[in-house]
């Protein structure tokens, strides 16, 4: 199939990883992106291992990993500093071609291949397309115009500072469950720091949409250390904030010559860190499937096959974990916190299994 045309729809972690796992094996790639440049956006992303076997597998793992940090444990705390939950993540390793400013607004589709319309007035033509514009997919809603996004509930600010308090484990991520909120700790590379901070609010709230630093420590001032103090060391410009959604789990990936992959089939809430996690898995089976088969409309059923059973598992994971982290009922939270506490690790350490038991063939 390296004779035929290939559009990406969607330059981010899943289209580029795509890109360079397909332009390896020799197909001809043409990634098309919105934005008119590309650039760091958002505040911080997990790659688990299994994102990690899956760049082994495209061949770009060592390039990414020296560009982040890899944390040496992980922890789940009650709002007063009691762990929860205690992951040795060391131990537990040891076991287990961009064109920009292209911004798709409409698509035909025929036997020859893809038409695609930009929204500069420009069309582009290929023969097979692979959307991975993400949770708001222009493609996704043309193929199935009833999959939209759904608020999980509650609302989320995010920060990567790098005025750091005084003492922080930076080999230590953590995140911490209160009542209706959850504050979590991600030590970055160059001294920096990510951390996120979660309330129960209604969708699109004006008044949460402005919230300062001040008012998030109105949630957050009885936390344990050093939340407060990370919340205080924070500037409000440095802040982003935005609704928690995900995408109902879809029952079809593949659309003839056209294939569905990343946020665009299975968009998740961030509560297992597996949104970009899923789209670089995807890239490297849906690389191998159109290595392996003889037409792409073959190789992207089969990579329908293999993927559904596991994004839907994930995303329906997600989002029953963040309800329960997000519960508000003390009684309810009391009894949540004694649960997780008292779960035997090797309950722990299969759960993480069944993330990192992964196959890209």
């Amino acid at each position: 199939m390296t004779d035929k045309t290939f559009a990406i729809v969607g330059g981010g972690i899943g289209g580029l990883t795509l890109a360079i796992a397909l332009q390896r094996k020799g197909f001809n790639v043409t990634v098309y992106e919105n934005a008119p440049q590309l650039k760091a956006i958002g505040a911080g992303l997990t790659l688990a291992g299994n994102a990690v076997k899956a760049l082994m597998d495209i061949g770009i793992c060592e390039e990414v990993l020296r560009a982040g940090k890899v944390m040496k444990a992980v922890y789940i705390k009650d709002d007063k500093g009691n762990t929860l939950v205690e992951t040795d993540s060391e131990k537990l390793s040891a076991k287990l071609g961009t064109i920009n400013n292209k911004g798709c607004v409409d698509l035909e589709q025929d036997r020859t291949g893809i038409t695609l319309t930009f929204n500069d007035g420009t069309q582009a033509h290929a023969n097979y397309l692979i959307a991975c514009d993400g949770i708001h997919s222009v493609v996704r809603k043309k193929l199935l115009p009833h999959s939209t996004p759904r608020y999980a509930g509650y609302t989320c600010w995010r920060a990567v500072i790098d005025n750091i308090p005084n003492g922080l484990n930076m080999d230590e991520t953590s995140e911490t469950w209160g009542q209706g909120s959850r504050f979590g700790i991600a030590p970055l590379a160059d001294n920096r720091l990510y951390w996120f901070a979660c309330i129960n609010a209604p969708a699109n709230d004006p008044l949460i949409r402005s919230f300062t630093t001040d008012a998030l420590l109105v949630y957050f001032k009885n936390y344990h250390s050093p939340v407060p103090e990370i919340i205080k060391k924070t500037k409000n410009e440095q802040l982003i904030w935005g609704d928690i959604i995900d995408l109902k789990p879809l029952h079809k990936f593949a659309f003839g010559n056209i294939v569905l992959m990343g946020d665009a089939a299975h968009a998740t809430t961030p509560n297992m860190g597996q949104g970009a996690c899923m789209a670089i898995e995807d890239a490297a089976v849906l690389s191998n499937c159109l290595e392996q088969y003889e037409t792409a409309e073959e190789a992207f059923l089969s990579f329908e096959h293999k993927r559904i059973e596991r994004t839907t598992k994930i995303v329906n994971t997600s989002r029953i974990l963040g309800r329960i982290a997000q519960w508000e009922n003390p009684i309810l939270t009391k009894f949540r916190n004694t649960l997780v506490k008292l779960t035997p690790p090797r309950i722990t350490e299969k759960q993480v299994r069944f993330i990192t038991d992964v196959s890209f063939l």
